[in-house]
This record gives structure tokens, sequence and C-alpha cells, in this order.
């Protein structure tokens, strides 16, 4: 019905807060549109984060949105919706990291290789695949307190101000995180940068 486009057509102009003020009214396209908007990208974020485990950063995101329709209220419209739903995942990652460490991860180290035919552009996407797998070693290899840092900046575009409330801790801290966690992925990363090989 027209009414209903209207509607939605107001949803989507509403802020992240507003939206949240009518989901603790109970109001279903309220919680559909905050969904439509933050799915993909948490997904995305508990993908760099969790090693890319993607059964399992599907449940968490589903975890996440269950917590969100349970306790709306959970939320202080105060804050920015943004930084309080990363700083909610950033928990989740690291009740995960617990779990995971009890359970000692192995790592799949034993995929097999495919076979690399030798014209140039294969080796090129070879090359960027494999900067690809390194990269995501390495920021595996991080720990959590750095991994985040790194993924809220670079993969989620927040800003300084956005990561020190995101993870409670100060801007001076945010900003030795990651340039620790910048120089150790370059550090691992060297072999695929010229300019780390003079």
């Amino acid at each position: 019905s027209s009414s209903m486009r209207v509607f939605q057509k107001q949803m989507k102009q509403l802020s992240d807060e507003e939206l949240m003020k009518l989901m603790t009214k109970g109001n279903q396209r309220a919680f559909n549109e905050i969904y439509q908007r933050y799915s993909d990208v948490l997904f995305g974020y508990f993908m760099k984060m969790l090693a890319r485990d993607k059964e399992k950063c599907e449940d968490m995101v589903h975890d996440l949105f269950s917590k969100i329709i349970r306790k709306p209220d959970y939320f202080d419209v105060n804050r920015s919706f943004r930084t309080w739903v990363f700083s909610v995942a950033c928990n989740m990652c690291k009740n995960e990291y617990k779990r995971m460490s009890v359970r000692k991860h192995v790592s799949n180290e034993f995929e097999p290789t495919n076979s690399i035919q030798s014209d140039s552009d294969t080796l090129k996407k070879v090359h960027e695949s494999s900067f690809s797998e390194s990269f995501h070693k390495a920021l595996n290899n991080l720990d959590d307190k750095h991994k985040s840092v790194f993924s809220l900046r670079h993969f989620e575009g927040f800003s300084m101000k956005e990561i020190a409330e995101t993870l409670n801790i100060n801007e001076g801290t945010v900003k030795s995180r990651l340039f620790y966690a910048t120089k150790t992925l370059a550090g691992a990363l060297k072999e695929f940068n010229p300019i780390y090989n003079q």
C-alpha cells in the first residue's frame, strides 16, 4: 500500500538513534532498517576479526541482532549507535577468542595449493591472492586489542575519536596501538613491498 511505502521511505531518512528509539516501542520496521544498514558491515567485521570462519560470523551477526531485539533499551540513545554496536561486536570477539584459546585452534595449513600456470597474469593473481592470504594471516596473528583498532580504522573507516569511544580507551592509546599494528603488519608483509626491501 502507498502508506506503507511512505513509511519505509521515512525509515530510510531516520538516524540510527531515532530508529533505536522506535524499536524500544516495539517497531518492527525500525529493526528491519537497522538490520539492513548494519548486518553486512558487521558480518565483514567479524570475518576480519575471526579468521574468516563464515558460519561462525553469520552466527555472531545473528546473536548480536537478537540481543538488540530482546533488549533494545540496552542501547543508550544518547550514544552514537555505530560506535555502540561495534563495541558490542568487539566484546563478542573477545569472548570468542577466549573460547578459541581454550579449544586451541588448529590453523588450516594443509590446504592444497593450486597448481600455478606460468603466464604473467596468473602469477599476478597468485601474488595478489597470496598477499591477501598473508595479510589475513598477519592480521590474525595480532592480538585482539591491536586487531580491533586496525580493523575499525582501516576497514570500517572509524575516526580516532570513534575508536576511542567504541573500545572505551583514550585516543593516545588508540594511536599507539594503531602504530604498533601497522608496523607489525608492514614487517610481516615486507616480502610483498619493494619499498621495505631496499
